[in-house]
């Protein structure tokens, strides 16, 4: 009798303990952090539209060329482009070309628009339930930050890693991510990448643009070198 009551104070522990754990990873999960303090500026845009226009100049005059975005102006570039879910992308602002005075054009070579997908499921899929990106980047290191819409509640993704390019598709290698305020786990974060750069329905999402010969993060900078 005496091992039959130590079983079920032991087992009543383990259970209790479970439930405790349980409920506290439901709360680290469903805890959305407060997203990265990205500087405002309204001219950001118009700025971004300039420098894909200066570029096409550029490559059209034979000159080799970068493209240097600050975070302000990447998160610019991204709410003008990305179609969130309650939110249609916005048309970038048009800026006028030096080349022909009387026409204004955006810049018609876009290098980030030909990256997508960054998840196993379709990028439909997943731009269906996403709400909201903001990206940061600090030295060599990209800082995306997602909230997104899971069963009518919403849930955030922190993601950090190395962004670089390889055989002409773009190379993401994460270094640590979150889900809400629980950590996850190295292996799991590089099997995710691993299984999201395997598919098909992804892979060609994200290789470069022909003209594009590289994009990666340089001392903060999203940075974009044209052949």
């Amino acid at each position: 009798m005496a091992n039959v009551s130590q079983f079920k104070i032991i087992y009543r522990i383990l259970t209790w303990s479970s439930l405790a754990g349980l409920i506290l990873i439901l709360g680290l999960v469903l805890r959305k952090p407060p997203p990265p303090d990205i500087p405002n500026d309204p001219n950001a845009a118009v700025r971004v539209a300039e420098k894909f226009a200066a570029a096409d100049q550029a490559r059209a005059a034979g000159q080799p060329t970068q493209v240097q975005l600050d975070r302000t102006e990447l998160n610019s570039y991204l709410q003008q482009n990305l179609e969130l879910a309650g939110h249609a992308a916005v048309a970038p602002p048009q800026t006028a070309n030096p080349a022909s005075p009387n026409s204004v054009a955006a810049p018609s070579n876009n290098p980030l628009a030909g990256i997508n997908g960054a998840d196993q499921p379709s990028l439909e899929q997943v731009q269906s339930s996403v709400k909201d990106v903001r990206v940061d980047m600090d030295g060599d290191l990209v800082k995306a930050y997602v909230v997104y819409d899971f069963h009518g509640k919403d849930l955030s993704l922190e993601l950090d890693g190395h962004l670089s390019t390889e055989n002409g598709y773009l190379k993401f290698d994460p270094v640590s991510g979150k889900l809400g305020d629980m950590p996850l786990p190295q292996s799991a974060l590089n099997e995710a990448v691993a299984k999201m750069m395997a598919s098909p329905e992804n892979h060609e999402k994200l290789r470069l643009p022909n003209d594009i010969s590289d994009l990666q993060i340089q001392n903060g900078q999203a940075v974009v070198t044209y052949k």
